[in-house]
């Protein structure tokens, strides 16, 4: 899977980096978002908790997809901001813990 980034902007209205990128993916499934996600936060050199990958849009045919993240100044902002959906589908589901019986 490779990441390029086609456009950076700056929302100072709602304190956070607004990207688009293209994501190609030779020989392989369309990836997950959360692994989208993972892998913006390191090209952008920010924090996991701070990105939301809003949408992936993959071309028809083509192993390319277009894909809109959000890079966000603080997690209060994202979470102002941003719906309980959005964050939902970017959060990593937690594993259930296991009740010992006794």
């Amino acid at each position: 899977m490779e990441i390029t980034i086609i456009e950076q902007k700056e929302n100072k209205l709602f304190n956070r980096n607004e990207v688009k990128f293209y994501v190609e993916y030779e020989g392989e499934a369309t990836p997950k978002l959360l692994d989208i996600k993972s892998k913006l936060v390191a090209l952008l050199n920010t924090k996991k908790d701070l990105i939301v990958v809003d949408n992936v849009q993959p071309y028809y045919g083509e192993p390319k997809a277009l894909g809109y993240a959000k890079v966000y100044a603080t997690p209060a902002d994202l979470e102002y901001i941003e719906t309980e959906a959005v964050i939902a589908k970017n959060t990593e589901a937690e594993e259930p813990a296991e009740e010992d019986e006794e």
